[in-house]
C-alpha cells in the first residue's frame, strides 16, 4: 500500500474533473510521479513495469496478437488485429508498414516462437513508442491475455526522471479511479529504493485540464 493519504488522492482526482473543461471527447486521467535521486542509467532506475489495473478505463486499448494457427484463429474473437507469420515476413524491409502497425497497437502479445520474427520487423517500430513486444506461450488462453492487457499500462522512465500513465478517464467513479492510482504507486514504490525520498511530486490531471499535485 502507498505511503500518499487515500483522502488525498480522492480530493485530488474530484478536483482534476472539476476544473477540466468540457470537450468534445472523452478525457482521460493521467497520473504524473516526479523522481528525484534516481540515477536514470543504473539498472534501478531504469523503470520498465507493466502494471494492470483493478478498473479498466473506459477508452478502448488496442492489442494486437502475433500467431498462427489455433492461437490465431482464438484470437480474432477477440483482438484487434491478428497478424500472421507471413505478413510479419512481409514487413522485412518495410519500415513504413511496421511503423503503421505500431502506431496503431497499444499492446503487442506475440506467440514465442515468432519473438525472433518480430525482433526483425516490428521491434524497431515499437521500441522508440515505448511498446514492447509481449511474449504469450503457445499453449496459453489467448483469449484471457487478450482482455487482461485491456487494463495494463505502462511505467517507464525515458530521458526525464517522471514516470506518466492512465489512470482512469474523465467518466469513472472516483474511487475507481483512486484505486488504480494506488496500485501505480505500490508498484512504483516496490521498484524504488527509498520511495518516500525517491518521490518528489505526485500529480493528476486530465488531457485538457490542469494539473493538480498530490504530493
Amino acid at each position: 500500500m502507498s505511503f500518499v493519504p487515500r483522502e488525498a488522492v480522492e480530493a485530488a482526482v474530484k478536483e482534476a474533473v472539476a476544473a477540466s473543461p468540457k470537450r468534445n471527447f472523452k478525457q482521460s486521467i493521467d497520473l504524473i510521479v516526479v523522481l528525484k535521486d534516481v540515477d536514470l542509467k543504473s539498472p534501478q532506475g531504469r523503470i520498465r513495469e507493466v502494471v494492470f489495473l483493478p478498473h479498466r478505463p473506459k477508452k478502448h486499448v488496442n492489442v494486437c496478437v502475433v500467431a498462427d494457427g489455433e492461437m490465431a484463429v482464438k484470437a480474432k474473437e477477440v483482438a484487434d488485429r491478428v497478424i500472421t507469420r507471413e505478413e510479419l515476413q512481409g514487413l522485412v524491409g518495410n519500415r513504413k508498414a511496421a511503423k503503421k502497425i505500431a502506431e496503431f497497437c497499444d499492446w503487442v502479445l506475440v506467440r514465442t516462437d515468432l519473438m525472433p520474427l518480430v525482433g526483425r520487423t516490428l521491434a524497431p517500430a515499437l521500441g522508440p513508442r515505448g511498446k514492447m513486444p509481449i511474449p504469450v506461450p503457445p499453449n496459453a488462453d489467448i483469449m484471457s491475455f487478450v482482455e487482461r492487457y485491456r487494463s495494463a499500462v505502462m511505467l517507464r522512465t525515458k530521458d526525464q526522471p517522471q514516470v506518466m500513465c492512465r489512470v482512469g478517464t474523465e467518466d469513472m467513479g472516483s474511487k475507481e479511479v483512486v484505486e488504480n492510482i494506488y496500485k501505480v504507486l505500490s508498484t512504483l514504490e516496490s521498484k524504488l529504493p527509498n520511495p518516500r525520498h525517491n518521490i518528489a511530486r505526485i500529480i493528476v490531471k486530465t488531457t485538457m485540464g490542469p494539473p493538480i499535485e498530490i504530493v
